[in-house]
């Protein structure tokens, strides 16, 4: 591998205010598992700005999955076991109660407890204590958030994850791209990457540790391997023609990507221990967009081999070709759920293009939205959430729908595009404690 040899002087820099995303629901929240999350006690006379309480009712307020109850209808406000008296919530018809305190524990460091019930069952589900500095009290809350939603769910929550995804800002004639990390929420932003020149396609490794993205810093298309943690990254395609698309096996050894270095864009397999290519497509179409099954058995891409895009399906060895979409005029740019069972895709008609569901058992195309200019769409790593760009006000701006439609919400930033996004596998990191 060839090793660019830098280390990025941006990454994990602060970033400007304008620059953080900011999210609105604007779909779907009423209907969730009514849940009454206490405000955390603390007698702490300087308490840090992040507020534990604040950060896990909107993490669960923005799953759709719950209704946080209001504060103002509380009957009583414990912080301990001993004070909980499962009637008084039984009145306001909450079905789960989250307690919790957060109290110093040392310089600059602060242990949050918190437990969890079942109202009606009158039982404790949960019950955990973390010791965190000042800047990981986020963090915490958010890993918090994850065991609530699990518990009441069956279902890993995915707050604790991360997003990527490409801005853009313009000053005059030139405009200034960035390729950014940061929390689902939109928080804690960091800059990978700062270029005069475009940046797309990022795409995150299965364990999280990496990023593959395409970068015109060199004023043309190179793919390049990102270390998340150590900064450095190495060139790993830079062909003549296009070097796009690029797609991580499920087990991180290999990338799925696009090249025309035969003069065409055709499908080829790397492997990244020595970057072997095998090329896997042989048409005279353009072939692009790879995407791994779950269990890396089979690839789907997008092709106009039919004379429009749709979505094909083949062995990840580039037999047994088939194609997958026939509604609607234009289907690309698809990924498998992580269960293997739906991708997502942009399904488009008549011009207008719109996150889509696709459901491979049954053959059937569900359009989840009614924004007209969709693109990259990307399952949460629990399937129950898309993200995805889209353009609002004329600016482009982050959206995500729940794989049912139910829940929509948006993330913008004050200034300025952001497109390109993708949402990182679960957090594998050790718990906080």
């Amino acid at each position: 591998m060839v090793r660019v040899g830098v280390l990025l002087g941006l990454l994990g820099s602060a970033v400007p205010a304008w620059a953080i995303l900011t999210i609105e629901i604007t779909q779907g929240v009423d209907s969730g598992l009514p849940i009454a999350i206490v405000p955390f006690a603390t007698d702490a006379r300087n308490f840090p700005s992040q507020d534990v309480n604040a950060i896990v009712q909107a993490d669960l307020a923005r799953s759709g999955r719950f209704t946080p109850l209001d504060p103002r209808d509380f009957v009583s406000r414990p912080s301990d076991d001993r004070q909980v008296i499962f009637k008084d919530w039984r009145i306001i018809k909450a079905e789960a109660l989250v307690i919790g305190k957060v109290k110093p524990a040392g310089r600059d460091r602060w242990q949050v407890d918190f437990r969890l019930y079942d109202i009606y069952k009158e039982q404790q589900l949960a019950g955990y204590s973390y010791t965190v500095p000042s800047n990981r009290l986020r963090a915490a809350a958010h890993q918090i958030s994850d065991i609530i939603y699990e518990k009441l769910t069956g279902e890993p929550g995915v707050f604790s994850t991360r997003i990527a995804y490409v801005t853009r800002e313009q000053n005059g004639r030139k405009y200034r791209f960035r390729l950014q990390l940061a929390d689902a929420d939109g928080y804690n932003p960091v800059t990978v990457l700062t270029s005069p020149e475009p940046i797309m396609s990022p795409a995150w490794s299965p364990d999280g540790s990496r990023l593959a993205y395409v970068s015109f810093e060199q004023r043309r298309p190179v793919l390049y391997l990102q270390d998340v943690l150590r900064g450095t990254r190495s060139r790993a395609a830079e062909f003549n023609g296009i070097n796009s698309a690029p797609a991580w096996s499920p087990d991180g050894s290999r990338l799925a990507l696009t090249l025309s270095r035969d003069g065409n864009p055709e499908i080829y397999v790397m492997r990244l221990s020595d970057l072997t290519l095998t090329r896997l497509t042989q048409h005279p179409a353009i072939d692009t967009e790879p995407a791994w099954s779950p269990d890396g058995q089979e690839i789907i891409f997008t092709s106009d081999r039919s004379g429009k895009p749709q979505i094909y399906r083949m062995r990840a060895d580039g037999s047994r070709v088939e194609r997958l979409t026939f509604q609607g005029e234009y289907n690309a740019g698809a990924s498998y759920s992580p269960d293997g069972k739906m991708l997502t895709l942009v399904s488009g008609v008549a011009g207008r293009y719109h996150a889509a569901l696709y459901h491979l058992s049954a053959g059937v195309l569900q359009v989840l939205t009614d924004t007209p200019l969709d693109e990259s769409p990307s399952f949460a790593p629990n399937g129950r959430m898309i993200l995805y760009a889209t353009e609002q006000g004329g600016r482009g701006v982050l959206a995500s729908v729940s794989s049912d439609g139910r829940v929509r919400q948006t993330l913008k930033l004050q200034e300025g595009d952001v497109r390109e996004p993708a949402w990182s596998p679960f957090n594998r990191s050790t718990p906080i404690n």
